[in-house]
């Protein structure tokens, strides 16, 4: 029996030794392949903050001038007056363009007419480049 390979696999010895190099070395091969190098990647690489792409995803719908929904009424209420404010209601302001409900044609004839009058006022109170156009829907 002096031959080592003839071992049985729980017997100490140099055969025992050679084995369980052979493993850790395929294992570590395995390992390496299996999580793609030597280095593998960082677990983040694919996590991505919201805030990243915040501000493209809103651009692209319209959004970019940050602007809220109460600050808007707010500044509608401050340009057109409360009786004005009463009776109509900021809807939208996409790309520029804010649009208003009216609820009687007669009021959005009149605002119509005091238009210009009306986006210099939104321009002063939210800036030259929020507000760049009115539209006025009977709603």
């Amino acid at each position: 029996m002096g031959n080592n390979s003839h071992r049985i696999p729980g017997s100490r010895g140099k055969g025992r030794k050679r084995a369980s190099s052979h493993i850790r070395r395929v294992r570590h091969s395995l390992l390496t392949q299996w999580r793609g190098g030597v280095d593998p990647p960082a677990p983040d690489r694919n996590i991505h903050r919201a805030d990243e792409f915040l501000s493209d995803l809103l651009k692209s719908v319209g959004l970019s001038e940050g602007i809220d929904e109460s600050r808007l009424k707010e500044s509608w209420s401050k340009v057109a007056g409360e009786f004005v404010a009463k009776h109509t209601v900021p809807e939208s302001i996409r790309n520029g363009v804010l649009v208003l409900l009216v609820l009687q044609p007669t009021m959005k004839f009149h605002l119509q007419q005091m238009s210009a009058q009306l986006l210099e006022n939104m321009r002063q109170e939210l800036g030259s480049g929020v507000v760049k156009r009115i539209i006025f829907k009977i709603g």
